[in-house]
């Protein structure tokens, strides 16, 4: 018998919809009794109980903690959340676990009681694809509308579409049928961090034309550890925005361009001021293809693992 354990976080999956407004009720709606196969069982544990918003690191930690106190137990895990920072929770657990057993994550985007309601086809599907042997070391998954992603490309891309989850550049990993999971690509490895260090702040800019240095002056008087800049087109920010960034280079910050743009990857190609070739020279780090929010949890994690001088070869390669 497949044992699989749930671990519930809240999110529009546990949400009901009354008079317009989506709330959190004292019960989980989600009720799986009858759908499963007799030869797989679901344990079902409720550690935490918010709206993704709300979600922090030390909550993503507490994930973590909770799969691998539980790995020689459990041949799978599923974890419901919100879809809001989903993607996070699933980059944050893909570089710091180390498991084979299959770490699953999903949602919703309709709430239990509304018409056309995903959550819990999505919660069994995500059960289907725990179970499944050939879903074993490929990291977090992300299954939603009878697709998998890995946690390392997905993003959620609509607001309120049941197929907001989709995977710029590499598209899904693998899909659902009526009787079967199927994968067609591999999985690539992924460096793991072994600890995170809570109390270190790492910041996101997302460039726009004339951005100043405003916000680059409050990082520094803040004293952030890190940076994460999403800048134009292949990595280029206006040049109004140079001094501040200069600031935070001499107060030695870390400093990571991405690119604002979903598909595509960043490069040191343009030479004019604020281009990215001034900016490598300047020490500026290049992110080989993760969004804003993903680098920020990557450098998040380096700096609290590794030495400074050594995080440029954690994002390029």
């Amino acid at each position: 018998m497949k044992r699989i354990l749930a671990v519930h976080t809240g999110g529009t999956i546990s949400m009901s919809e009354m008079d317009g407004v989506v709330r959190q009720g004292a019960e989980n709606p989600l009720n799986i009794g009858g759908h499963m196969p007799e030869d797989v069982r679901v344990e079902e544990i409720y550690p935490l109980k918010k709206p993704s918003p709300h979600i922090t690191v030390t909550d993503m930690d507490e994930l973590k903690r909770i799969i691998l106190e539980n790995e020689e137990s459990y041949d799978g895990f599923v974890i419901t959340h919100g879809t809001d920072t989903l993607e996070e929770t699933a980059y944050f657990l893909d570089i710091t676990l180390n498991i084979t057993p299959p770490v699953i994550i999903t949602g919703a985007m309709r709430s239990a009681n509304e018409i056309g309601s995903d959550g819990m086809y999505n919660y069994l599907s995500s059960i289907r694809v725990a179970t499944e042997a050939e879903s074993e070391n490929r990291g977090v998954l992300v299954v939603f509308n009878d697709e998998i992603h890995t946690a390392h490309s997905v993003t959620k891309t609509h607001t309120s579409n049941i197929a907001t989850f989709q995977s710029p550049n590499h598209g899904p990993v693998g899909f659902l049928t009526k009787q079967d999971v199927q994968y067609h690509h591999p999985v690539q490895p992924r460096l793991k961090f072994s600890k995170v260090d809570t109390d270190m702040k790492v910041g996101l800019i997302k460039t726009h034309v004339g951005l100043d240095g405003t916000f680059f002056n409050a990082l520094v008087q803040a004293d952030y550890d890190g940076l994460i800049i999403e800048a134009l087109g292949q990595g280029n920010i206006p040049p109004s925005a140079m001094p501040g960034l200069g600031q935070v280079l001499e107060a030695g910050i870390v400093t990571v361009i991405v690119s604002r743009s979903f598909n595509g990857i960043v490069g040191s190609y343009y030479d004019y001021h604020g281009g990215g070739y001034e900016l490598k020279s300047r020490g500026v780090i290049f992110s080989n293809g993760l969004n804003g929010q993903k680098a920020r949890l990557k450098l998040l994690l380096a700096l609290s693992n590794l030495e400074t001088h050594l995080i440029k070869d954690v994002f390029e390669h």
